[in-house]
């Protein structure tokens, strides 16, 4: 399968551009900074871009099956629209190329999982530090919402740098109202690539964690 992949200089973007690879995808991956990009291979095609500058998003999205996003960023204490901006580029292109699946990364706490990062994240992280960008997250996902495309908004725990267990839990019910739940990159990279060829989730929004 042809995949591009957003956000791929980010934790998970990179763990989905190595994953897919060792699955034997062929992987396009637009970036702002193509030297940040450390992996190479002969299925590896890098674009030079940026997800706000529709024409370098819509030239990414050309001849592929699917689209990917880990897009995100660290711009927690400003009013930002990076991820809902972007993402409405993705699927404007995404429409244009009639590409169907979209497999976006968001975060529990967001929408109808609100609460379920525990009281650590509902009543300190996200009002004091990532409100805004949750803010954003919650209308990046409204807008996927909105979409026709074959989409899967997959909400992972707080994620950490640990190895790939590939066992984790996932569906409607993942988190918790008291305690933090955490998964890795790693593993939150693999569930979001078996959504590639899974429709068990089509159109809905499951939180993963251990």
């Amino acid at each position: 399968m042809n995949i591009l992949i957003i956000g791929a200089t980010g934790g998970t973007g990179r763990e989905l551009v190595r994953q897919a690879l060792e699955r034997g995808h062929s992987v396009t991956a637009l970036v702002r900074k193509p030297a940040k990009v450390k992996t190479t291979h002969e299925r590896l095609t890098i674009i030079h871009g940026n997800v706000l500058d529709y024409h370098s998003v819509a030239a990414a999205v050309k001849n592929t099956d699917a689209v990917l996003s880990a897009l995100g960023h660290k711009r927690w204490f400003i009013k930002t629209s990076i991820l809902s901006e972007g993402t409405n580029n993705i699927i404007k292109a995404m429409k244009e190329s009639n590409v169907k699946r979209f497999v976006c990364e968001t975060s529990l706490g967001i929408g109808d999982s609100w609460g379920k990062l525990g009281l650590y994240y509902t009543l300190f992280v996200i009002p004091l530090i990532v409100f805004f960008y949750f803010l954003d997250k919650g209308k990046q996902e409204q807008i996927i919402m909105e979409s026709n495309l074959d989409w899967i908004i997959v909400r992972p725990g707080q994620l950490t740098n640990g190895r790939k267990r590939g066992a984790y839990r996932h569906g409607p019910d993942i988190g918790s109202y008291l305690r933090t739940v955490s998964i890795s990159r790693a593993d939150t990279a693999e569930f979001m690539l078996k959504q590639l060829t899974d429709d068990g989730y089509l159109r809905k929004t499951p939180g993963v964690a251990y």
